[in-house]
């Protein structure tokens, strides 16, 4: 275990990171294309970058959380609970590795939202 997260866990964000940036590439070149000048097929298309757009904007939050792991786990605050400075399971960072609550807190304030 590297520091107090799973072993090879920065090995799998940044391989992750460079599929989400091709991914997008691909996303960016693809709604970059002209449009058909059939009406029907313009139709098409047009629904079809929606939904491509909609991929790009999951691809670049998911981007947002691995900047930010990355981040935690140079400064070394990686595994560490933001609201009550507790150790995150190694568990649960295997799971979700964007954690940044342990498990209770977590579960509290999920009661919290569906209140």
């Amino acid at each position: 275990m590297e520091g107090n997260w799973p072993k090879g866990l920065r090995e799998q964000l940044l391989q992750k990171k460079n599929e989400l940036n091709a991914r997008l590439e691909r996303i960016t070149a693809n709604l970059r294309r002209g449009l058909e000048s059939d009406s029907k097929e313009r139709a098409k298309q047009l629904e079809d970058s929606d939904v491509v757009d909609a991929l790009g904007n999951e691809a670049r939050v998911e981007l947002g959380r691995i900047a930010a792991t990355l981040k935690k786990m140079d400064s070394g605050e990686f595994g560490i609970c933001d609201d009550c400075g507790s150790a995150i399971s190694r568990e649960r960072l295997t799971a979700y590795p964007y954690a940044v609550e342990c498990i209770d807190c977590a579960t509290l304030d999920e009661k919290a939202r569906r209140r």
